[in-house]
This record gives structure tokens, C-alpha cells and sequence, in this order.
């Protein structure tokens, strides 16, 4: 599936490619409407319909992906909130192996990612692989997000990278389609985001159910 000696640079996602997205999946769709249930007086349903309206107008936005948006916005700290299901963070199987086989391949390793800043520190604390990369780029730093259409030339003015040996895996098809567009040749999505979802259709894209699939050899 990949030819690893033509790699140089590979660029990862984070939530729902290196980390379970249940998470967030949970955090924003029961977390969040249950804590703004509480809050305002309203049912469980009521918050879950109101709330779904409201991503669904910043969905691929800077703000879908901003916790300081969604504190102001909903009048709930977002932070705080995160902390209380913090034990649900996890790490996809074989992920360390495989960041520790790519490192020792001589690769450029690049956590790549649509989250906060202050979400990125809270996962890093709790899963400590941070230690794997050699740069951690938060797309609000940028201010565009992955799958907007300018966002991987404000990203090689970050960091320089060959597109043609370059990988991406990202559970994003959006970010995926934005990335083939400026030209990154190798791409790859990922079946099962959320382990507590069915598997997804990755439409025109390769994809993978675990990265013990493309473990790097020794033929690099």
C-alpha cells in the first residue's frame, strides 16, 4: 500500500486518525447538549436539536473547530467540560509502534490538525505522543482550516515539504480531496475514525482498519 522509500514527509491527523474519535464524537453530541440541558432548563432532546443546528452553520469553519467560539457561543467552559471526559481520550491501535518505526526510518513526522490549541495540550497530556513529532501544526494558527482550498500553501510556508513524497492520513475526505488538489501524492483514510461507529465509506480513497497495515519494513 505504500512504498515508504518514497516518502520524505509524512503528515498525520489527529482525532479520529491517530486517536479514537469517540471522544469528540461523544464530547459534542452527549457532554455538551447534557451540560447545556442542565444549564438553560431545557430536555436532553431540545439541547441535542438546538445544538445540532448550530454546528451544522460553522461546520468546516475556523470557529466548528474553536473551544473559545463555543464558550462564548454557548455560555459553557468548553475547557472545563473537556477535562470531565478526559479518561475517554485513546489512542488508535499500534499507533506508537508505527510512529516509532517511521521516526527510526528517518522520516519528517507532522501532527497536522483542525483542533484548538488548548484541545491538542489536553490530548498530548493524556496520551504523551507528542514526543513523536517533529512539528505540531495547529490549523488556527494558519486561519484556515485543512480542507479549505488555500490552506496547504499557508501550510508549506510552515513547513517545507515535497508534495510528491509526501503522506497524509487524515479520516477527513474533505481534507483528503483538499490535499490531493495542491498536488500531496500519497494519501490515505482511515475505516473506523470512531471504534464505537461502523465502518465508513472512504469513497475514492485508500484506506486502512489499522496501522499495523503499513508498519514500515526494513527496506526503506
Amino acid at each position: 500500500m505504500i512504498s515508504w522509500n518514497a516518502i520524505q514527509t509524512v503528515l498525520l491527523d489527529m482525532d479520529g486518525t491517530l486517536l479514537d474519535l469517540h471522544y469528540d464524537n461523544h464530547f459534542w453530541l452527549k457532554h455538551v447538549p447534557a451540560r447545556y440541558a442542565e444549564k438553560y432548563g431545557l430536555s436532553l432532546e431540545a439541547s441535542q436539536h438546538e445544538l445540532r443546528g448550530r454546528y451544522e452553520k460553522v461546520a468546516g469553519t475556523m470557529q466548528w473547530y474553536c473551544m473559545d467560539y463555543w464558550s462564548s457561543e454557548l455560555g459553557l467552559d468548553i475547557e472545563r467540560l473537556k477535562q470531565e471526559v478526559a479518561h475517554l481520550i485513546a489512542v488508535h491501535p499500534h499507533v506508537a509502534p508505527f510512529l516509532e518505526r517511521i521516526r527510526g526510518a528517518g522520516k519528517r513526522v507532522v501532527l497536522v490538525t483542525n483542533a484548538h490549541h488548548k484541545s491538542l495540550a489536553l490530548k498530548m497530556s493524556k496520551t504523551r505522543l507528542d514526543h513523536y513529532f517533529d512539528a505540531m501544526i495547529c490549523a488556527h494558527a494558519l486561519g484556515k482550516p485543512k480542507e479549505h482550498p488555500d490552506f496547504w500553501h499557508e501550510f508549506q510556508s510552515h513547513e517545507a515539504f515535497n508534495p510528491q513524497q509526501t503522506l497524509l492520513i487524515d479520516d477527513s475526505l474533505p481534507v483528503l480531496r483538499s490535499a490531493r488538489n495542491y498536488g500531496i501524492a500519497h494519501l490515505l483514510a482511515i475505516y473506523q475514525p470512531d471504534t464505537r461507529q461502523p465502518r465508513k465509506d472512504v469513497a475514492e480513497f485508500e484506506a486502512i482498519e489499522s496501522f499495523e497495515q503499513i508498519m514500515p519494513g526494513g527496506d526503506w
